[in-house]
């Protein structure tokens, strides 16, 4: 197989795996979203079939082996198809994993992450399993949320890594590279964070505790009485039903607002120290507007989930430009990282640079050999 191509071919399937978490990660939010998450109440079956209970035997079958969790096809559905997509990311993700290691010699250190990615996966599995089986504990569904996030940005950064060159102007100087990288870094490790807020605001049934109010809530700007202890207690207890929120109003109000506080920091931060530094450099300034627009799309859609009374395809879109401005700040990563994989290890200087196939071949690559002997 040529070299190159089977490199493109990698670069193909990274891209792919991502997309393919990103549908993940929106669909399970339209599951959680629209209260689905526990229709099917086993695993991994859905009342004990592969599928899910469709026709009215198989109904009456289901209701009285779990006389406590009737069956409700029109959200079964949702919760089985989320596990399907799922799986399929799995063996995705897994194919990735072995197609970096079989050129792990010219991926070096980038091996690692589709790995990371492959065992993360597994982990995310559990999770899934422990969302039902202990039935939506808010700690879990939250690290649900954060495991999907962190395998689709494993995934991403793979893929970002395979097509993105880094900086070659001599004028952008290392320091200004590693001042870049650093912001960035900050900047997603911000956006995580906000997102773990989201999940818990979401998990807790938190979402809607300021009523329909913005900026305020339910008519003021810090509303008395908040619980804030008891709405970031992490662990409770074991059996309980966490459907519909087990938190009082004011813990739920505390969480809410923690989660606008949160985003207003992480507005300001991402908007003020990435999205305008980067647009003064024409090498960065295509990142600074998908920055900019994700950004600003996602506190839209976040005053929106609350003017709208949560509404379904806002909620779930609002979980989706997440990952979409996670992306978007790690393609200025790897934009402005310094390091850069060589096309093939054995190659010296003058080799076919990544993601840059116009680059002049070293003299030992049998094309170039091949064009020799012909014009000879």
């Amino acid at each position: 197989m040529n070299p190159m191509n089977s490199m493109r071919g990698i670069a193909r399937l990274a891209w792919i795996a991502t997309a393919f978490a990103l549908v993940v990660i929106v669909f399970g939010a339209f599951v959680r979203l629209s209260n689905a998450g526990l229709s099917c109440p086993d695993w991994p079956t859905c009342y004990g079939k592969i599928t899910w209970p469709k026709h009215e035997a198989d109904i009456a079958t289901a209701n009285a082996a779990f006389p406590d969790r009737p069956v409700e096809s029109d959200k079964a559905w949702r919760e089985q198809v989320h596990r399907f997509l799922a799986g399929g990311l799995i063996l995705t993700t897994f194919a990735l994993a072995y197609a970096v290691w079989r050129r792990r010699r010219d991926l070096q250190e980038l091996v690692a992450v589709p790995f990371a990615a492959a065992v993360f996966i597994l982990f995310q599995a559990l999770l899934g399993m422990w969302t039902v089986t202990l039935k939506l504990k808010p700690v879990v569904v939250m690290g649900h949320l954060l495991g999907g996030m962190t395998t689709f940005a494993l995934l991403a950064y793979t893929a970002l890594r395979l097509t993105i060159p880094q900086i070659a102007n001599p004028l952008f100087s290392s320091a200004e590279k590693d001042k870049f990288k650093r912001l960035t870094e900050i900047g997603i490790g911000l956006v995580a964070v906000q997102i773990a807020l989201g999940g818990w605001t979401s998990s807790n049934y938190a979402a809607l505790a300021c009523g329909l109010d913005f900026p305020t809530c339910l008519g003021q700007w810090w509303p008395a009485n908040m619980d804030f202890r008891e709405a970031f207690v992490l662990w409770r207890g074991i059996g309980v039903n966490y459907e519909g929120g087990v938190l009082d109003g004011t813990a739920r109000i505390a969480i809410q607002v923690v989660h606008r506080i949160g985003a207003l920091l992480v507005f300001g931060y991402v908007a003020l120290a990435v999205v305008q530094r980067a647009a003064r450099h024409v090498e960065t300034r295509p990142f600074a507007i998908a920055i900019g627009i994700a950004l600003l799309l996602q506190v839209s859609l976040g005053i929106a989930n609350v003017k709208l009374g949560l509404s379904l395809p806002i909620a779930t879109a609002h979980n989706g430009v997440a990952a979409v401005l996670l992306l978007s700040l790690l393609a200025l990563l790897v934009r402005v990282r310094r390091d850069a994989l060589r096309r093939f290890s054995r190659w010296e200087k003058g080799s076919v640079r990544l993601a840059n196939p116009g680059r002049t071949l070293h003299p030992s690559h049998p094309c170039r050999r091949r064009s020799t002997n012909t014009s000879n």
